[in-house]
């Protein structure tokens, strides 16, 4: 990985460098970007305080055009070890898409699920400490379902676009619909089902949008289980091969983004068991009894979150609150809340610094409060 990432700097630090040798057309527009965050983050959680500076993510990115109609993007995360799937250095997108209409798109490759309004926003731009819960447990991050760290991503084929244009030539409409593996980032299909996940939004206003999304599919593990009970005997038996859970899934979003305030909330539900260990390798041993077993959450979760960023200085000065919900039941002796309240400043478009202060309630915990403050410092180039 890290020789195929040199070379990849190599190669566009030629394309973009003032060369005597004229370059093809479709490499001398590839552009090099990329992005740091790091942070300190003080936990009081008990049994598992923690007061630490660390790297959150570093990643870089290749992108560029071929022939004016297609655009790709090739973007690694660099941070990590390389024996675990959620926190090795791995690709994280790599795709191409056809934009010739701004009606129909098509895009293939590995990319973010088009499932609420949150998971495509950069890292940075979505302004608080973490992605919310809706994204994190229902998008395809530290997904519930027991996937491995995807952030958000799968492998597949979509399909969007814009239409209805008003008179001032904005669109009204957006939508989007996709064929996903369901296994997420790179990782193939196990169980040859697919999942198919969509969204449709109106945009009634300047800055404004309303959108649902929906989410069917499977995910899916070889391996082997024991926690089903024989119908005939009534004990419990040991099943070994390819055990697919069904997911069924839809939220709601709202956002609305005017004059530097910014306003968003969503809400999401999920119908389908998941597994109880998450995937953490490749490599892992399936031949564990138990690690095809099923979670004791059931087959029912949901999730919400409403934020708030506020300028204080236009474009230079933010306040920012979020209230954060998740129920991996779907009850609320399983909830877990945050309750966030910040400030962030920007020096320039490439470097701020932020800071959030929230007090979580997890109803999973014997003791259910505690406190986290985060402290971050994030650049872009």
């Amino acid at each position: 990985m890290k020789k195929i990432v040199f070379m990849l700097l190599l190669a566009a630090a030629g394309a973009t460098a003032h060369a005597q040798v004229k370059l093809p057309a479709w490499l001398s527009n590839v552009k090099l970007s990329g992005y740091g965050m790091t942070r300190y983050q003080y936990s009081s959680q008990e049994n598992k305080k923690s007061n630490s500076f660390d790297v959150r993510l570093v990643r870089i990115a290749l992108d560029g055009r071929i022939l004016n109609d297609f655009y790709w993007k090739m973007q690694f995360q660099l941070n990590g070890n390389t024996s675990e799937l959620g926190s090795s250095a791995r690709i994280v997108d790599l795709f191409a898409e056809w934009q010739k209409y701004d009606f129909f798109r098509v895009k293939i490759g590995q990319f973010k699920n088009p499932f609420t309004f949150e998971n495509p926003m950069h890292p940075i731009d979505q302004g608080f400490m973490s992605y919310s819960q809706v994204v994190t447990k229902v998008a395809g991050f530290s997904d519930r379902a027991g996937t491995h760290a995807s952030n958000g991503r799968d492998i597949g084929l979509q399909f969007q676009g814009d239409f209805l244009k008003n008179h001032a030539g904005r669109n009204l409409l957006h939508y989007q619909i996709g064929v996903f593996n369901g296994q997420g980032i790179n990782v193939s299909d196990v169980d040859q089902q697919k999942n198919v996940i969509g969204g449709l939004w109106v945009m009634p206003v300047k800055g404004m949008r309303i959108g649902a999304f929906g989410w069917t599919g499977s995910y899916a593990r070889k391996g082997t289980w024991n926690d089903e009970v024989n119908p005939q005997s009534g004990e419990k038996e040991t099943k070994t091969g390819t055990r697919s859970l069904q997911q069924r899934r839809y939220a709601f979003s709202g956002e609305y983004v005017t004059n530097d305030w910014t306003f968003r909330t969503e809400y999401a539900h999920i119908t389908g068991k998941a597994f109880a260990k998450t995937l953490s390798s490749t490599s892992y041993d399936q031949k564990d009894p138990a690690w095809c077993n099923l979670s004791k959450n059931g087959d029912r979760a949901d999730a919400y979150y409403a934020m708030v960023i506020a300028p204080i200085i236009k474009k230079k000065f933010h306040a920012k609150a979020r209230y954060d919900l998740y129920r991996a039941n779907g009850h609320w002796d399983s909830a877990k809340t945050f309750y966030e309240a910040g400030l962030d400043y920007e020096f320039t478009k490439n470097l701020e610094i932020s800071g959030e202060y929230a007090f979580v309630n997890d109803r999973n915990l014997s003791k259910h409060n505690y406190s986290m403050v985060d402290v971050e410092v994030d650049f872009r180039f």
